[in-house]
């Protein structure tokens, strides 16, 4: 452990700072502008892997990094992000509606308030607990609505509280549930193994995470990986790298999977090749992408 000793720079500095490391900077005053609005900390992850340590400890660019290059990636990101979300949140607003269905249906409108549906009573208690908090404090017309009418019980059906659950807390509640049949009941609307779609919810939070929060996606690998399906469907998991080493490209199969379920007919998978065709300087493979990915079934098809 060290004192942190570094001081903020001007934006000149900045600028001075790339050019003296090797970096092209072929418009200074797009520079400017650039650094300005985005920040010189925010676009070191982009060209980070450019990046060669001296002996010193000092850094420089690989020759010919460029300024230019960098925004590309970041741009790319950018668009991939916004890209990403659009189909995690078809997913996020199809299993809030299957999982508060099922409950429902089992166990009545408001299940989620008896442990004894659920396999562990102790993270029961914390997700009620922290749900509770959420529907208290929530200014949401459909909840001020429910106080305003019923009196008992008191607290909203399900398919009311599962309206203001985040997609983490949806996957904890799903992951909890006792019955195992329940959860396939859920899993089968996508065509999956319990376990396996339990397992890709909990792996797609901190993707969807970090999209929300404007993270970078490319070159990032996600420390929680999920469960490969092998058997179910047929046909899938000859998609999947299995060398992916948590980047993003096996993320985004299974989610290319589950658009064709949400969204028969959909544009989304060609939207990714024409993504990369736009950005023909971003190496996909830095993702996790196989060399030959393009050629995959589910690229180029439907599975179901």
């Amino acid at each position: 452990m060290k004192a942190y000793d570094k001081v903020p720079l001007t934006i000149e500095q900045q600028i001075e700072r790339l050019h003296n490391r090797g970096m092209v900077i072929a418009d200074s005053e797009r520079a400017t502008h650039k650094l300005t609005h985005i920040s010189y900390y925010r676009l070191s992850g982009y060209w980070r892997p450019f990046e060669l340590e001296n002996e010193d400890g000092t850094h420089r660019f690989v020759e010919g990094t460029s300024l230019d290059l960098v925004l590309q990636y970041y741009v790319f990101d950018r668009e991939l992000r916004l890209w990403l979300m659009d189909a995690i949140e078809r997913l996020e607003v199809s299993f809030r509606n299957q999982l508060s269905n099922a409950l429902a249906m089992a166990y009545g409108a408001h299940a989620y308030l008896y442990p004894s549906h659920f396999a562990s009573h102790k993270e029961h208690t914390d997700c009620l607990g922290s749900l509770l908090r959420e529907i208290t404090r929530s200014k949401e017309p459909f909840i001020k609505h429910y106080f305003a009418t019923y009196d008992e019980p008191d607290m909203p059906p399900i398919w009311v509280a599962a309206k203001i659950m985040s997609l983490g807390q949806l996957s904890r509640w799903y992951k909890m549930i006792r019955d195992p049949a329940l959860r396939q009941e859920v899993a089968d609307t996508y065509q999956l193994d319990e376990s396996t779609f339990s397992s890709y919810l909990h792996h797609l939070t901190p993707v969807r995470n970090c999209c929300a929060h404007h993270g970078r996606l490319w070159n990032r690998r996600f420390t929680l990986t999920m469960k490969l399906p092998r058997k179910k469907p047929v046909g899938l998991h000859d998609n999947f790298n299995l060398e992916s080493d948590g980047h993003l490209y096996n993320t985004l199969v299974m989610l290319a999977y589950l658009m064709d379920i949400l969204n028969p007919g959909h544009h989304w998978k060609q939207r990714l090749v024409e993504l990369f065709d736009h950005h023909s300087d971003v190496p996909a493979q830095s993702m996790g992408f196989p060399d030959d990915w393009r050629e995959r079934a589910i690229w180029k098809g439907r599975l179901v």
